[in-house]
């Protein structure tokens, strides 16, 4: 008889699957922008990441390797942190080109990048922090 599966407790609700031309670029940038932590990669046999998950904060992303069958398919990704232009700043000198510079929004301190992967984070904090 096979085993149940049981969800992993860092799951979420809904989390979003990326899929990306290079998953373990992603991971790099998602780990160096946003602390983010690594819970799961899978290659094939040929080195391809056919499934990642990471966690930033209690939310999960998850990504595969785009194939001819499943081509790219980005999202925009919406953060909370604790200081908007500091990691925004991070994202730029990890390779991330801006396309919202920081400023204050009614809703908090928001800025957004485009990553090398063509993925857009909206960054937001407090404006109290």
């Amino acid at each position: 008889m096979t085993e149940k599966f049981k969800k992993p407790d860092y799951y979420n609700t809904v989390m979003p699957y990326l899929i990306l031309d290079d998953v373990n670029a992603f991971i790099e940038f998602a780990k160096r922008v946003f602390g983010a932590s690594e819970k799961a990669r899978y290659p094939d046999d040929d080195g391809r990441i056919v499934h990642a998950e990471v966690t930033i904060g209690e939310s999960t992303i998850m990504a595969g390797e785009s194939t001819e069958q499943w081509p790219v398919q980005t999202a925009g990704l919406y953060v909370n942190v604790n200081t908007a232009d500091q990691v925004y700043q991070k994202a730029l000198d990890a390779g991330a080109v801006s396309v919202q510079k920081p400023s204050d929004q009614e809703y908090g301190r928001t800025c957004g990048v485009k990553d090398p992967q063509g993925n857009t984070w909206w960054i937001t904090s407090d404006l109290h922090t």
